[in-house]
């Protein structure tokens, strides 16, 4: 089995990325999407355990918001294309007494649906079937096994269980799972989202309660960040180019920045994100994730657990997060806003009057190794904020025996994961002119510029693919989650046992001065002076 996966793998890894560039060589014209799927369609398919096999996908919690926003709109597109094995059937399950036709009337307008989509639509939806059980109760599970079993192949399918169920509920279903509903013939996965757990007791209670039941290949905790274009091409980038490879290091780099941005509040859901807060719900696991990334070392292959074994060790070089290296803003209303903006977090009928929770954090870690000691990676995420932004920033040192008078800005290499995937270089360059003027600009790769007619895959595409062709890359390791929650329980259970009031900001404000700050203290230079021009528009 580890063999076929890891050569599915590499085609899955590589039909989205790399099938643009040959191409290239042939005609210098990036792929079409149509042209990228037909490509991978053609590599997937030749491999006859990935297309003969039967797969039955079941959706534990078919009736949730998750169900209809992401899971069924995602196998929907890579049913569209043909990515998925020609024999998959697809079951939902939940306590709710539903149809199929409910299902696909409350998925419709997340499906994104042209018109000629229409027939390929209702085959989609006659793979669909629907079971009501209960999901504390054994009987309903041995109904869904005959279930299972009665549909095409059923007997000897592979099986996937997408958890899209709130925690409180794993254990129960995950035992009846086990009990139940494991494919006799084939092989069973199951798909688990976050949050997996709430602190390193919980989540290690959680582990334990998995492995009692489940191999770890068997067990895909799903991050929807570590299936996005741009964290992706981190490792390419890094280990792809000469380049880089001499720089990345505490020689040549001041900090590295890690931010994730919404310019929107909490809308009305503000009671299940003020029992997690943004540390939990952003921090500790999408942030912490594009940090190993950015800082582990050359892994020995792409393998699954190559990578994965590079990430444990930069986590195990980071020290619990202090309450001294973080700060908390929570967003206010601004009086001069329109609509949400001039509601604040504590104006959400939701949220616990007199709340302390968080909507705001930076917090400063640090790896402490050769390549990293003394560095600070600065980790900055929230809500009501002023742009929508997730990125990886490397500022490097000022370069040494200046000669302009004190005119080069700090060079920084930008990683933008969302929106308009982008990566690119500030740089110095002199300004047209008799002067020696020096000015900052940039060498940019934008992908919609790059790649014009292609439409990235949604990063759930990505990751479901990858559980159906057995490659856990992307996913996260039981020991990962162990020493990613080793970091931040001291600091969240400080939090939570002192409530300390965070400091207010205004809703679409840049967050608090405070954490600006911070970051200027640790040795981040924010200059403000650069001005992108759109090379395109010139």
């Amino acid at each position: 089995m580890g063999s076929r996966a890891s050569a599915v793998q590499v085609t899955a890894d590589r039909g989205f990325r790399d099938l643009l560039v040959s191409s290239e060589k042939m005609n210098n014209l990036p792929l079409s999407r149509s042209e990228v799927f037909g490509e991978l369609r053609k590599e997937l398919h030749e491999d006859e355990e990935f297309d003969q096999s039967a797969h039955i996908f079941i959706i534990m919690g078919a009736s949730g918001d998750l169900a209809k926003k992401k899971i069924y709109p995602t196998l929907w597109w890579l049913f569209r294309d043909g990515l998925l094995p020609e024999q998959t059937y697809f079951v939902g399950f939940a306590r709710s007494e539903l149809t199929v036709d409910a299902i696909r009337t409350a998925s419709m307008p997340y499906l994104k649906v042209t018109d000629k989509d229409t027939e390929r639509l209702s085959a989609f939806f006659k793979r669909n079937t629907y079971i009501s059980g209960k999901y504390t109760d054994e009987s309903s599970f041995s109904k869904l096994d005959a279930h299972i079993t009665s549909l095409p192949g059923g007997p000897v399918a592979n099986r996937l269980f997408y958890l899209a169920l709130p925690p409180t509920v794993y254990h129960d279903v995950t035992k009846n799972i086990k009990q139940c509903c494991m494919s006799s013939k084939g092989w069973t996965r199951v798909i688990v989202e976050k949050p997996f757990g709430r602190d390193l007791k919980s989540s290690e209670e959680l582990s334990t309660h998995l492995s009692s039941l489940f191999t770890e290949d068997q067990i895909y905790r799903i991050d929807h960040y570590l299936g996005k274009e741009m964290v992706q091409n981190l490792m390419v980038l890094r280990f792809g180019n000469r380049i880089f490879g001499p720089i990345w290091n505490r020689d040549n780099l001041a900090c590295v920045v890690l931010s994730f941005k919404e310019p929107f509040g909490t809308e009305g859901r503000g009671g299940y994100f003020d029992d997690f807060g943004i540390i939990r719900d952003v921090m500790q696991n999408h942030l912490l994730q594009m940090l190993c990334l950015v800082a582990m070392e050359k892994p020995a292959s792409t393998s699954s657990d190559d990578v994965r074994d590079e990430k444990v060790k930069v986590l195990k070089c980071i020290t619990p997060v202090s309450m001294s290296d973080v700060v908390l803003g929570q967003y206010v209303g601004d009086p001069e806003g329109e609509g949400e903006a001039k509601l604040g977090y504590l104006d959400d009928p939701t949220v616990p009057k007199g709340s302390t929770q968080a909507t705001f954090t930076t917090a400063v870690l640090y790896v402490h190794n050769e390549r990293w000691d003394g560095v600070p990676f600065i980790l900055r995420c929230g809500k009501a904020l002023n742009e929508r932004k997730a990125e990886v920033r490397l500022q490097f040192t000022d370069v040494p025996g200046d000669i302009f008078g004190n005119q080069c800005r700090r060079n920084e290499l930008v990683v933008r994961v969302q929106p308009n995937e982008a990566v690119y270089a500030k740089m110095m360059s002199k300004k047209p002119g008799v002067y020696f003027s020096p000015e900052e600009t940039e060498l940019d790769l934008t992908y919609k510029s790059r790649y014009k007619d292609v439409k990235l895959p949604d990063a759930y595409e990505r990751l479901i693919l990858d559980v159906f062709c057995g490659s856990q890359m992307h996913f996260v390791r039981s020991d990962e989650l162990r020493e990613a929650w080793r970091i931040f329980t001291p600091l969240l259970h400080h939090i939570d046992k002192e409530k300390p009031k965070p400091i207010p900001y205004v809703y679409g404000s840049r967050g608090p001065a405070e954490a600006d700050e911070l970051a200027k203290k640790v040795g981040f230079r924010y200059e403000g002076t650069y001005k992108w021009v759109n090379p395109h528009r010139l």
